[in-house]
């Protein structure tokens, strides 16, 4: 099913230039496709294509649902395990920190494996850590957490570049359906997780059970892998050094706006619930509102994916989501917590903004090789500084006592997240891009 790699770089200098160079423009299009293709343009049978979008619906829906599942019982597997407050910053910096760690490695991975081997790897490491997270114990948790995690380090990674490769032209659309499975899978999880460990008895029962949904993307992305395996043989060397590609202007703005939108994104899905239950709701009507924020997101990504396709209407739909974030982020400091639905339809909204990142982050690459370097870098990068996004939450919450200075710091945030916002539409950058 997939398509050959690149052939390795004939200079030095390749890699740059690599990044310099626009993306092609698509093929013009009229009425129905006889056959969907690959980005080199080979036609792929329909059961391929079929066993594609299951495999990516399969995988959007794991992708946040171990995160979401772990930060909305932070409060119940604390007082059960017993673990101190070390440990509890640290649980909800596991994600962002495994992301970084992890996911520098997998532009080498994929360079040996491919692009699907590598995912059906990542599959199995999640499976596998969510599951062993199950067993009621503070190694454990932490254990299946770093492996689960590393798992999904290199899905978020590979995942633009299985997009380009398999669909390539539909990637606005893949896209969109992959970041909707995504956050529907956490929004579900977000709520369910909760009465689910009441009805189990037991929090890590409960995030174990989170890998049960894993295992079933594994199951469901293995006839792709097959299919990669044995119809396309892969070309050695098809690889891009991700580093030097900060140097470019391409290289730096994508990973900048990476970085602030998971800075805002990881500080809020760790400890949003956590921080409501602080503030006087209960455990329950937290995770309600967890959930609400996870719910609004779904439609936002789509509604401003829709606005950014249109001509001359990506800055617009940039602008809106970072000026909706800085408005939830003011209300929670400001509004009582009887009224946190607002907040959280507001940071929901907000959060709509990565799947207009991974869109651009799509099409970023001259080649399937230099979009998984793209994608490398933007991505091991923010999430290594993300990192600071949790634990530095809960280390000022510890010091502190309250949210205010913690909230304050990701208003900060937010706002560096306009100006960000406005450099990395400008033409220069968008013509880089190019539109597919």
């Amino acid at each position: 099913m997939s398509a050959p790699n690149p052939p390795a770089a004939q200079a030095p200098s390749a890699p740059a230039q690599a990044a310099a160079a626009p993306a092609p423009a698509p093929a013009p299009t009229s009425g129905r496709a006889a056959a969907p293709a690959t980005a080199t343009g080979q036609a792929k049978p329909r059961s391929a294509v079929v066993f594609g979008v299951i495999a990516l619906v399969l995988i959007g829906l794991n992708l946040r649902a171990g995160i979401t599942g772990a930060s909305a019982l932070l409060h119940d597997l604390q007082s059960v395990l017993g673990y101190g407050a070390l440990v509890a910053a640290i649980i909800p910096s596991i994600p962002t920190l495994c992301f970084a760690l992890a996911g520098a490695g997998t532009s080498w991975l994929t360079g040996r494996l491919g692009v699907e081997k590598a995912i059906l790897v990542a599959l199995s490491m999640l499976a596998g850590g969510l599951l062993l997270r199950g067993i009621p114990a503070t190694g454990m948790l932490v254990a299946g957490s770093v492996l689960g995690m590393s798992g999904l380090a290199v899905c978020n990674v590979a995942m633009p570049s299985f997009i380009r490769e398999h669909f390539a032209h539909r990637t606005s659309l893949m896209t969109a359906v992959y970041t909707v499975t995504m956050t529907t899978g956490a929004t579900v999880t977000a709520v369910a997780v909760v009465p689910l460990a009441q009805a189990l008895g037991s929090p890590s029962a409960a995030v174990g059970a989170i890998g049960i949904t894993a295992v079933a993307a594994f199951l469901g992305f293995l006839p792709v892998a097959l299919h990669a395996h044995r119809h396309s043989p892969r070309a050695a060397g098809g690889r891009i050094s991700p580093w030097p590609l900060l140097r470019t202007r391409k290289g730096l703005l994508l990973t900048a706006i990476f970085t602030l939108q998971a800075l805002l994104a990881y500080a809020l899905l760790s400890w949003f619930p956590y921080m409501l239950t602080t503030m006087g709701l209960s455990a329950a009507d937290s995770g309600l509102m967890f959930g609400l924020m996870q719910l609004v997101s779904v439609p936002a990504g789509m509604v401003l994916i829709a606005i950014g396709s249109r001509p001359r209407m990506l800055r617009p739909a940039f602008y809106l989501v970072s000026v909706t974030m800085v408005a939830g982020l003011v209300s929670l400091l400001v509004l009582p917590v009887g009224l946190a639905a607002v907040p959280a339809a507001l940071l929901g909204f907000g959060l709509g903004i990565f799947p207009l990142v991974m869109v651009m982050i799509s099409r970023s690459g001259a080649s399937t090789a230099e979009t998984t370097a793209l994608s490398t870098l933007a991505q091991s990068t923010g999430y290594l500084l993300a990192t600071l996004g949790p634990f530095g939450m809960g280390l000022l919450h510890g010091a502190t006592g309250g949210w205010t200075l913690p909230l304050l710091l990701l208003l900060a945030l937010a706002l560096a997240q306009i100006v960000v916002a406005h450099l990395i539409t400008g033409k220069a950058m968008t013509n880089a891009v190019g539109r597919k």
